[in-house]
């Protein structure tokens, strides 16, 4: 069965860090730009972070630039997004995707990910 599964989710205090995983399971994630997503209540799911097949090059939106950090373990056969300096509003679900783009784009829609993980939930509060 191909799937994606994150795990490293969790509650955490303002300021705080946690480290997501998306473990690839029946197909090899070297092939695949991976694309990390959230989902805050009633918003759209949003692009967050992405690293690209080709070359492993990354993009982060501005919400999380300098505090994500996205990277990848083709041996581990995962990907992982280490977050620091949480703030309340990450608090939402957040999703990993596959798709076979070469780049990584700051405009990746929810359509054109070829797999999805089931999410998992990050909730920032004191």
């Amino acid at each position: 069965q191909l799937q994606l599964v994150e795990s490293g989710g969790g509650l955490v205090q303002p300021g705080g860090s946690l480290r997501l995983s998306c473990a690839a399971s029946g197909f090899t994630l070297d092939y695949y730009t991976i694309v990390w997503f959230r989902q805050a209540p009633g918003k759209e799911r949003e692009e967050i972070s992405c690293i690209s097949s080709s070359d492993g090059s990354t993009y982060y939106a501005d919400s999380v630039k300098g505090r994500f950090t996205i990277s990848r373990d083709n041996a581990k056969n995962t990907v992982f997004l280490q977050m620091d300096s949480l703030k309340p509003e990450d608090t939402a679900q957040y999703y990993c995707a596959a798709n076979r783009a070469y780049y990584c784009s700051s405009g990746f829609e929810v359509y054109e990910q070829d797999f999805w993980g089931q999410g998992t939930q990050v909730t920032v509060s004191s």
